[in-house]
């Protein structure tokens, strides 16, 4: 059967270039939309640099990144794929996930199932490299992970779920690094999941009127008109907690200005700018930035405390 490309998919990637059997089982764990592995390591990377705010980092943490960044892609791959198992029927009924592997024929359910076997392998070689704590947190994310195709059956707040699996990576980076788990690295545990509640409504809005007529919740529809003010009530909620974070980790006040500047320079304008489907995807990708520029606000701690010594 002829493949198409995903709706919501870049319009050009390297993964168009791969045989279609090949093609199938990129487009099964999403490697042809980055973001979402992005969105997945970005609270690794938090956590790595919260971690480090007052000692700075040292030459292991280059491995804790390359390890995070590929469990990320493995375990965002094997997440996708088996979602894509669990809604291969409502995706068939969903203008923007109709062309998906799996409701498209594209590939067998077997493949698939086969396919998430070999992603899981790949996230047990990443787990296996982690220090015994960061171990025993991270597998605590798998019942999780597996009920939240679930969710959007049984509950108007699938995202809040979302964001307790998607944030987890801050406590598993905690542990890897520090060895425990400290109130700043629950606290920004606690913000990566009013973040991810925000973006994910933000990329909910692209399937209301789908998920409308099949069945699906999710906080798009709960939220209705009156969504702006509810994300933004999430991303000031995320702001605060990372602030929070940053104090329970002894950050200094450029730290601050920084995540002020996100939420006045990143986040505001990129709410007034959702007015459509396309709008509201190019609107979730965006936050890809808004991760990438909290952890540098982690990450320069220890600089500016070198640069600026009149902090000490």
């Amino acid at each position: 059967m002829a493949q198409s490309k995903p709706a919501d998919a870049l319009p050009q990637h390297w993964t168009d270039r791969l045989p279609p059997a090949w093609r199938a089982l990129a487009q099964l764990a999403r490697w042809d939309r980055p973001i979402g592995w992005r969105l997945l390591a970005l609270p690794c990377l938090m956590g790595l640099a919260l971690t480090r705010t007052q000692e700075g980092f040292w030459w292991i943490d280059l491995g804790y990144a390359a390890l995070f960044a590929l469990g990320a892609v493995a375990m965002r791959g094997a997440g996708c794929t088996y979602n894509d198992i669990v809604d291969r029927d409502i995706d068939a009924m969903v203008a923007r996930t109709a062309s998906r592997p799996l409701p498209s024929g594209a590939m067998s359910l077997r493949g698939a199932w086969i396919w998430l076997v070999a992603q899981c392998l790949v996230g047990l070689v990443v787990l296996l490299c982690l220090p015994r704590l960061a171990q025993w947190i991270a597998l605590g994310a798998i019942p999780l992970v597996a009920a939240y195709p679930f969710m959007k059956r049984i509950t108007w707040w699938p995202q809040a779920w979302l964001g307790i699996v998607f944030s987890w990576g801050a406590l598993v980076a905690g542990a890897a690094v520090d060895n425990a788990i400290r109130l700043e690295t629950v606290l920004l545990y606690a913000g990566c999941i009013a973040w991810t509640i925000a973006y994910d409504t933000i990329y909910a809005l692209q399937d209301i009127e789908d998920d409308a007529l099949v069945g699906v919740k999710s906080t798009a529809r709960l939220f209705g008109d009156t969504w702006i003010p509810w994300t933004t009530g999430f991303y000031v909620g995320a702001l605060f907690l990372w602030g929070a974070a940053s104090w329970a980790a002894g950050a200094q006040w450029p730290t601050y200005l920084v995540l002020a500047g996100i939420g006045g320079g990143l986040i505001w304008p990129m709410l007034g700018s959702v007015k459509d489907g396309p709008t509201a995807l190019a609107a979730f990708k965006h936050n890809a930035l808004i991760g990438f520029g909290v952890a540098l606000a982690f990450a320069m701690e220890p600089i500016w405390r070198t640069a600026l010594p009149f902090l000490n």
